[in-house]
């Protein structure tokens, strides 16, 4: 039953170049997750939003140095790695940014007043930096830690514990939780 579950669910860069094992910015665990994404994504529909990192055009500040580290990752938006993987894409809202953080005036406007919902990757990395930054805008965060992945399991699970650390802002959750 569409739109069942309450808030708007964000699906943080479940994208090709996170899928890819042979991706420099792999996450092992992201198969692990898409199924549980998937569910969400039907529950929450039409509230779902994708965000997409993307790479800038050019690169400015510290972000000159990252991208000599990934050179590979500078190519236009348009790029097959930026994809968003085929088991998730569909029509609808997609934010990108050249950041790790997505929360902004667009995610923001997309949200609104519902509680934000985040699933994705990776959780130490994008799916904390918009946590934390919609924490701070006032918005009521639930991270749904069966629906992340990390770069391992144990950072998983620290950036877990840290979002953990600003309840009642940010709360952990489960997708059973959220999906019965």
């Amino acid at each position: 039953m569409p739109g069942r579950a309450a808030g708007h669910l964000v699906v943080v860069d479940m994208q090709r170049v996170f899928a890819d094992p042979a991706s420099g910015w792999a996450t092992p665990g992201f198969a692990a997750i898409l199924d549980t994404v998937s569910a969400l994504v039907a529950a929450f529909d039409p509230a779902v939003t994708f965000t997409r990192f993307v790479s800038p055009a050019r690169p400015s500040g510290a972000w000159r140095e990252y991208y000599r580290q990934w050179p590979f990752a500078l190519q236009p938006p348009d790029a097959p790695l930026w994809d968003v993987v085929p088991e998730l894409a569909r029509p609808g809202p997609t934010v990108d940014a050249p950041t790790f953080g997505k929360w902004g005036p667009e995610l923001a406007a997309r949200v609104g007043d519902a509680d934000l919902v985040l699933a994705g990757v990776s959780t130490d990395c994008c799916v904390l930096s918009t946590a934390l930054a919609a924490a701070d805008a006032g918005t009521a965060v639930r991270v749904v830690a069966d629906a992340c992945a990390g770069v391992d399991a144990t950072t998983h699970r620290k950036a877990l514990d840290v979002m953990e650390l600003y309840a009642p802002l940010v709360r952990v959750v489960s997708a059973a939780e959220l999906l019965t």
